[in-house]
């Protein structure tokens, strides 16, 4: 809808009024002569090809590469922010390349890939872009990957999911006064966005950043776990991650490894199957276990494989189905 010269954006739950020459809240979506546009629509400012288990992804084509891509912008502010400089940077301030959909579907089959992320900043607000691409890529036999803080309204997420096959989805905090105070956010949009994904068969797995003082007491972590339980199963992979100061937030410490450990173990007290730590070395933090026997079947060292014992979806030593997406 517009009004004269000004614009509202219907994108995200933000719902900015744009005047002409201005940007919404994202800095991308932009007022130009009337019409919105994403700027940043063919001009990634990173390219990469990654491990899939660094988004992370741990249940989905695991030691495949994926080639990775990320715009300027974010509709979100998180004090905490570890991609802050392209996040919440101007995009005409920050080299970019042009990549068009065509081309990153090209790029990506002559590295010998069959999965493409869209990752690093905020794929949601640069939708159009992170849109044209995924349907390039599904019509050329290729698989998408949504890495997200999950911010958007329902009917751009029902058109998006249509392309997409996997997401590793940020919950903050099962706190709705977290997410305003630390992100510039509000909570249920994000809830909502992952029920609705696994309601369109997209393969979901949940990152959850425990801050020190701030979103890592028992309470906030068994909230958390409890969601999960009742929303989305006791199969989809949780990965607790390491905080690190950044951004705005370098007067807290980093997360003592204890803190994560006593995470996992809450997690498991809920009857959830597949707990990961992130961003600390442990013993077996990146480890995938059967939920039937018990064993390992995936052992990782960082983003590298050492052992897979997970064949045709299914554990090698008892026949159980693993949860996810295997080749």
């Amino acid at each position: 809808m517009s009004s004269g010269k000004v614009i509202e954006c219907t994108l995200c739950p933000k719902f900015c009024r744009i005047a002409e020459g201005q940007s919404g809240n994202c800095r991308i979506r932009v007022n130009i002569e009337g019409d919105l546009k994403a700027v940043t629509f063919g001009y990634p400012c990173a390219v990469h090809i990654d491990p899939v288990e660094k988004k992370p992804l741990f249940h989905f084509h695991p030691g495949e590469g994926i080639f990775s891509i990320a715009t300027a912008g974010c509709n979100l502010h998180c004090k905490n922010c570890q991609n802050w400089e392209i996040s919440q940077g101007n995009p005409e301030e920050i080299e970019a390349y042009k990549l068009m959909p065509d081309d990153i579907v090209r790029l990506t089959k002559n590295e010998g890939l069959r999965l493409v992320a869209y990752t690093y900043t905020e794929p949601l607000v640069y939708y159009e872009y992170t849109l044209e691409s995924s349907i390039r890529a599904r019509e050329a036999g290729l698989k998408n990957v949504l890495v997200t803080a999950g911010y958007l309204n329902e009917e751009p997420f029902r058109e998006l999911y249509k392309y997409i096959d996997a997401t590793n989805t940020d919950v903050k905090c099962l706190d709705d006064k977290f997410y305003r105070d630390i992100c510039d956010a509000t909570l249920k949009p994000v809830l909502s966005g992952i029920e609705l994904a696994l309601e369109m068969g997209v393969w979901v797995e949940i990152t959850n950043l425990v801050i020190p003082t701030l979103s890592d007491s028992d309470k906030l972590i068994s909230k958390l776990c409890q969601w999960i339980k009742n929303y989305c199963g006791l199969e989809v992979p949780l990965h607790f991650s390491r905080f690190f100061p950044k951004h705005n937030l370098t007067n807290l410490p980093p997360t003592p490894t204890s803190t994560l450990l006593r995470a996992r173990e809450i997690a498991r007290d809920f009857g959830l199957k597949h707990i990961y730590i992130g961003n600390v070395q442990t013993n077996d933090g990146e480890t995938t276990y059967c939920p039937a026997d018990g064993k390992p079947l995936i052992r990782r060292a960082g983003y590298s494989i050492l052992e897979n014992n997970v064949i045709d979806g299914k554990c090698k030593f008892c026949s159980h189905k693993i949860a996810g997406v295997f080749k």
